[in-house]
């Protein structure tokens, strides 16, 4: 029987917003998502494992599959010297296999994906205020007063771009983030999985 591609869903929104929680506790409640695990050139740092975390690349090779044509988007992150970049043998091979594949991506990376799979599900979480993503970054307590600046800076510049994105869902309340980037999801054609209560994952998992 033939397979019925998959479909790419990209993830993006300002440091601060919630995205990684969004997307750790999607991904744990709809097994039909398959995460791409990004490459980088930075060194892994404690508990990280290389192929689960990140592929951790080093820069002359990173810089070789780049000229090569092999990443459908590539950045240094805030002008630091490491580079990301999402390597196209991550989502081709799912996709061909009918997997729908998340990635977690910036506003630019998220256009360099449209060139190549125009019909790529694309949301963008953003804040009920801008105010949350300095509350936020300034929880974390990890952010030095330079960096946090260069973060909110590129968040104001992302925020600018969200009319870009198909889909666009405002993170107050994790749960309700969850349940509508779910309900996207789902009228996108997203299989649902097993499960013997016949509810979906997303809403078992916010009732218990």
């Amino acid at each position: 029987m033939e397979v019925r591609p998959g479909k790419l869903v990209v993830i993006s929104g300002p440091s601060g917003v919630g995205k990684s929680t969004i997307l750790r506790r999607l991904l744990a409640a709809l097994p039909q998502l398959v995460p791409s695990v990004s490459a980088t050139t930075r060194p892994p740092r404690s508990g990280e494992r290389d192929g689960v975390d990140y592929h951790f690349i080093p820069l002359a090779e990173f810089e070789r599959r780049r000229a090569e044509g092999e990443f459908l988007e590539c950045c240094r992150v805030y002008g630091r010297e490491h580079w990301y970049g999402t390597l196209a043998s991550e989502v081709a091979p799912r996709l061909a296999a009918g997997k729908w594949v998340v990635l977690e991506i910036d506003v630019e990376g998220t256009l360099s994906i449209l060139e190549r799979y125009p019909d790529a599900i694309t949301i963008f979480v953003e804040p009920a205020h801008p105010d949350q993503l300095l509350q936020r970054l300034q929880g974390r307590g990890t952010e030095s007063a330079e960096a946090m600046a260069r973060r909110l800076e590129v968040a104001r510049r992302e925020l600018l771009e969200a009319h870009r994105y198909r889909h666009r869902v405002v993170n107050d309340d994790v749960d309700t983030a969850l349940a509508e980037i779910e309900r996207i999801l789902f009228a996108a054609g997203l299989p649902q999985a097993a499960d013997t209560t016949g509810r979906s994952a997303l809403h078992t998992n916010a009732s218990s």
